[in-house]
């Protein structure tokens, strides 16, 4: 038993830890903490404006932390993913035909999108591919998940993330207050990401649009209003209309370059050009080199509307996969330079393949869509090890002629 000289606030804290860690082992001592701060942050919500009938609506029945969350919040994977694996994820031939399709069926409404903010509708699309698969993530339960359930369970039982869930549920339950979406439908990441384009609630209330004009900015269920809220996040960023993000280059051997940014005209004249041979359109812009695979791999020159992509995720590999797979699906074709990837690449329809020969063969029990994980990658290992070879967890052309022939 707890002594009587413990405080409340260390009390708290050990309560916060058991939540967290041992969830399953003792559920009413969990469930009543957590019933306990529902009703501490109901006063919360209602002087930052939230009425006292949308939180207690948006909490009815909940009465429990999301395992899904604390799990997910708990996993920290070891694995740093290669600039190739990242890449080869999100840009494949499937996510480049299905933005094609797409680009026909939405164009009319890819045109008024356009018209109003300036930003270019390959742009729009690849977000959309690398935020939600193009909106398929939205169909999975295990992923999109009641949403002012995560965030308080973030908020209760997550130290580094209670900050930002408690702004985020609050922002969360404005939104609902707002009649833009109902208790039902309001969902999102265990992090709090929702609808087709992956915004947080504080970056909803910030750019959200209502495109298609029903009275409500509904980024779950309609396709024009989420395309047209990335676009006014971008545009209110800095967009910079007609130009591009960045350029491949090539890089001269044998010599360093200076960090930070300059003309693309200075690039040129230390021996910096475009991969694809073609004269910088704009010489004057100023420019940033990104060599995110080293110099072995593909080098770029980075201008504004690279930095603007930041803006949606500050992460260089995020901004130049959109780029990448913008430029794909508007037909301007791949990389000059291929990432500097250790064995031959398999198509998307191959690496489909291999995974369901490693399923047949009880390696794998993931889903077979293409992309590469810790569980496709382990299931390759233990493949690797069962036939001798290297176990470096590759979905390689070499593995999967071993499985066509076990």
């Amino acid at each position: 038993m707890f002594s009587k000289a413990l405080s409340y606030v260390a009390a708290a804290r050990l309560a916060v830890v058991a939540v967290f860690l041992t969830i399953g082992a003792q559920p009413s001592l969990a469930d009543a903490g957590f019933q306990q701060w529902i009703r501490d942050f109901r006063s919360v919500a209602i002087q930052n404006g939230v009425s006292g009938a949308v939180y207690d609506r948006a909490f009815s029945g909940v009465t429990a932390p999301d395992p899904t969350v604390l799990e997910k919040a708990r996993y920290q994977p070891e694995f740093r993913a290669e600039p190739w694996e990242y890449f080869d994820n999100r840009i494949n031939e499937d996510t480049v035909s299905t933005g094609r399709r797409l680009a026909r069926q939405w164009a009319p409404w890819l045109d008024r999108i356009e018209q109003q903010f300036g930003v270019d509708r390959h742009v729009l699309l690849a977000i959309w591919s690398i935020e939600s698969n193009y909106g398929e993530a939205l169909k999975n339960d295990r992923i999109m998940l009641n949403l002012p359930r995560s965030l308080a369970t973030l908020a209760y039982a997550d130290k580094r993330r209670a900050k930002f869930a408690r702004t985020q549920l609050i922002a969360a339950l404005k939104i609902l207050q707002s009649g833009d979406i109902s208790v039902q439908h309001l969902s999102g990441s265990w992090a709090g990401a929702m609808g087709h384009t992956q915004f947080i609630p504080t970056s909803y209330q910030a750019y959200a649009v209502d495109m298609d004009g029903d009275g409500r900015r509904d980024i779950w269920n309609s396709v024009p209003d989420a395309l047209g809220s990335a676009a006014s996040l971008l545009h209110k960023s800095g967009w910079r209309a007609g130009q591009t993000w960045g350029y491949e280059v090539v890089l001269p051997e044998g010599r360093k370059f200076p960090a930070g940014t300059m003309p693309l005209s200075r690039w040129a004249s230390i021996g910096v050009v475009r991969a694809n041979g073609k004269p910088f359109p704009r010489p004057s812009d100023n420019a940033e080199l990104k060599v995110p695979d080293g110099r072995e791999g593909p080098a770029f020159l980075m201008i504004k509307n690279f930095f603007v992509l930041k803006r949606y995720n500050n992460a260089d590999t995020y901004a130049i996969a959109v780029g990448l797979l913008a430029d794909q699906i508007a037909g301007h074709g791949g990389l000059v330079r291929d990432w500097n990837r250790p064995f031959e690449r398999l198509s998307y329809q191959e690496t489909e393949e291999l995974q369901r020969r490693l399923g047949a063969l009880g390696y794998y029990e993931g889903p077979i869509d293409g992309k590469i994980g810790s569980g496709s990658r382990q299931a390759i290992k233990e493949f690797q090890s069962r036939m001798g070879l290297d176990q470096n967890g590759h979905p390689s052309k070499a593995v999967l002629q071993r499985l066509r022939g076990s």
